[in-house]
Parts: structure tokens; C-alpha cells; sequence
């Protein structure tokens, strides 16, 4: 059986919570790193962070990584194609260790890695020092692909983070009107035709968007096609401006 689905959270603005007393003191107790299962009083320790968590040059409206001795400051396809994006900020790359704790986190309950994994994105937003926008909004999945997973990751994601920085984040306001196949089924050229028509805003909540800014989150960006096609349905409900955050963007191949 999988985890009930956790109710999403009200539209209005979150004070950030304070940790319980408990929860302050069993922080402190030694567990596994989940990279290298050394003790660590974090679940992601220091010395993976610094190998593996580095901070690194992206194209700022698609998140690729960009070469280090590479004088652009944006990638050549975003060039030629600009995204419907005004922003994208992502974490880590999709490669070790990350890709194979995300794959824990979205397929095998991982719920647990939620919070160590959105503190990658955390500190990439204070590096990109990101605008804040109106509303932190998560991919939505279908119904039938929330039964079957029994959470959305991405939108455990986005209300935790909307909790701590205190905006709004509501799982009702974006609609899935179809799953199509899994986009990493499919061949990269095929996958924008895939999720096109795949989403709407609630019809009674397009008043909310016009003239918002909306920070769009998913946990992982291979192409863009998902992000990309979401971005153009809040843009046309008056979205002025869109943002990407993703924890993990998958390197140019």
C-alpha cells in the first residue's frame, strides 16, 4: 500500500514553522549520510556535500550546465530557442549520487529525502538570489499517476518550500488533463509533443494568475518539454513572468 495522499496546503501565505523540541533534539542524533552511509548528524554529510554539491555555471532560462572556460553566459540552444522562461534555477545535475536518491525519493516512498534534497535548491535560490514570486506551483500529476504513487514528489516539494520561505503554494490551482506515456520512456525529440494540451489552469483560478509572478518546480529537467509547456499555459492565463526551479537538471548529452 502506498502513503495517503497528504491534503494540499491553503492558498494564503505560510509563516515559517518552527521545529518542535523533539524534533530539535533528535536533529542532533547521529545517523547515515544517504550518499556514503558514514555517521553524520545530517542526512547528507559534509564531505559529500562538498564533493558532490558543488555550485555550478548555468544557462540562466534553461539550467544546463555550462562549461566553466566557456565565455557564454547562456547555452546555445536557449539562443536560437528562447524557452518561455525567464528563469531557471536547478540544484544539481541529474548524474551520482543525486540521480539515484531521486529516484528513492519519487518511486520508493523516500519522503524522508525530501527535505535534505530541497536544501540543495534552498541554497541554489540564495546563490541565484532569485525574485520571490507570487506562487510556488508544482507539476501536477493525473489521478491516475497519484494513486499509483501515492504522493506528488513535486509538490511535496514546492509546499515544503513554500512553508519555509513563506508564499503561496496551491496543488489545486494547475490541472493534468493527461498523463501520456512516461516522458523518460521516450525519445528526447519526442517528448514536447507528448505533454502538449497536458495542462490547464483551473478555470476558476485564472483570475489568481493574471499578472502574477509564478516559480514553476519540478524535481527533475531532461528537456524542458514539461516545464516549458506548463510555463506557456500560465502565460496565457496572464502570467507576466515565469520562473523554472527544479532540483536536478539532466547534462547536455
Amino acid at each position: 500500500m502506498g502513503r495517503k495522499y497528504i491534503e494540499p496546503m491553503p492558498a494564503e501565505p505560510l509563516a515559517p514553522s518552527k521545529p518542535s523540541v523533539f524534533a530539535r533534539l533528535l536533529a542532533r542524533c547521529p545517523g547515515q549520510c544517504a550518499i556514503c552511509h558514514a555517521w553524520s548528524p545530517t542526512r547528507i554529510c559534509s564531505a559529500c556535500l562538498v564533493a558532490h554539491a558543488q555550485i555550478a555555471r548555468r544557462c540562466p532560462q534553461c539550467a544546463i550546465r555550462l562549461p566553466d572556460a566557456s565565455p557564454l553566459s547562456q547555452c546555445a540552444q536557449c539562443q536560437r530557442h528562447p524557452p518561455p522562461l525567464d528563469l531557471a534555477i536547478a540544484a544539481l545535475d541529474y548524474a551520482f549520487p543525486w540521480n539515484q536518491l531521486l529516484q528513492r525519493y519519487k518511486f520508493h516512498q523516500g519522503l524522508e529525502l525530501c527535505r535534505p534534497l530541497l536544501d540543495r535548491l534552498d541554497n541554489a535560490l540564495d546563490e541565484a538570489q532569485a525574485e520571490m514570486p507570487d506562487w510556488l506551483l508544482a507539476v501536477p500529476l493525473s489521478q491516475d499517476r497519484l494513486r499509483e504513487r501515492g504522493y506528488n514528489q513535486s509538490h511535496e516539494l514546492a509546499r515544503t518550500l513554500a512553508a519555509r520561505r513563506g508564499l503561496r503554494c496551491d496543488a489545486g490551482l494547475l490541472l493534468r488533463l493527461r498523463q501520456g506515456q512516461a516522458q523518460s520512456s521516450l525519445p528526447l525529440p519526442d517528448r514536447a509533443a507528448n505533454v502538449k494540451h497536458s495542462f490547464a489552469v483551473e478555470p476558476g483560478r485564472l483570475p489568481d494568475l493574471r499578472g502574477a509572478h509564478v516559480a514553476l518546480l519540478d524535481d527533475v529537467m531532461t528537456t524542458g518539454a514539461t516545464l516549458f509547456e506548463l510555463a506557456r499555459v500560465v502565460r496565457q492565463a496572464g502570467a507576466v513572468h515565469v520562473q523554472a526551479w527544479v532540483l536536478a537538471r539532466t547534462p547536455a548529452q
